[in-house]
């Protein structure tokens, strides 16, 4: 049998800084593995930063047949947005996914996680990436990023009932057919949808599993402690309506 297929979609907004060297080295490890193909969506940022995201991707395309062509989003969605918006668009494959663009999660261990969903059996099981062991040395973040997981993580686990250790973490692979089942009900496309993409797969039957990865935070985020920190509540208070009215 071959192996399984993947679409692997990475979320940008203001990224041509930072995307370079990640995405040269998932071409690489990707072309090993094969039956992947990888789509960058951009996210809409202005005109110039789109050029440089150009100016960086295309030759790479042109190198990387399993490289699609970038999408470039005409108005900024949120990264979730973005990431339904290329996983609407994929190649037929058994299994979507995404990675962050800054290089966090390298691509050594995106390729960790093809390998480790490739031999599932049927029926199959999401497989989020986990920074959940904080004290690791394999876990590489800023003390205000390990705050405001932990924070994350208990709003989760009190308020929706889901037992996961970290829903945030840049990395995570579905079943297409679990995805298709549950697009039409996602509505958050910001910081949190990732927890709504977790509950809406959680209610429709869908298992998963965390995979504990090394991560090495990359310089260049846009965390702010407060700003965000109340954009999680508000959020997962907004995923609890929408689950209690479904």
């Amino acid at each position: 049998m071959p192996p399984a297929t993947v679409h692997i979609v990475i979320p940008c907004y203001q990224e041509s800084g930072r995307i370079g060297p990640f995405l040269t080295e998932l071409c690489a490890v990707t072309h090993e593995l094969g039956g992947v193909s990888i789509q960058v969506v951009e996210d809409g940022s202005d005109a110039e930063e789109a050029a440089r995201m150009r100016d960086i991707i295309i030759p790479l395309c042109n190198q990387n047949e399993h490289l699609l062509p970038p999408m470039f989003l005409p108005q900024n969605l949120g990264k979730g947005g973005a990431v339904y918006a290329g996983w609407d668009q994929a190649p037929l494959v058994d299994w979507l996914a995404f990675v962050d663009a800054d290089g966090s999660c390298s691509a050594t261990e995106v390729a960790n996680l093809i390998r480790r969903v490739r031999l599932q059996p049927v029926p199959l099981t999401a497989v989020f990436a986990s920074r959940w062991d904080q004290t690791s040395s394999k876990v590489q973040r800023q003390w205000k990023r390990r705050l405001m997981g932990r924070i994350f993580g208990t709003l989760v686990a009190t308020l929706l009932r889901i037992p996961i250790h970290d829903s945030q973490c840049g990395l995570k692979f579905l079943p297409r057919s679990a995805y298709q089942r549950i697009a039409p009900t996602l509505r958050i496309h910001g910081f949190a949808f990732d927890v709504e993409l977790l509950a809406a797969l959680h209610d429709s039957g869908c298992e998963f599993e965390e995979a504990s990865i090394a991560w090495h935070e990359t310089p260049g985020g846009h965390v702010h402690l407060i700003r965000d920190s109340f954009r999680m509540a508000r959020d997962v208070l907004a995923i609890r309506r929408h689950r209690a009215k479904r």
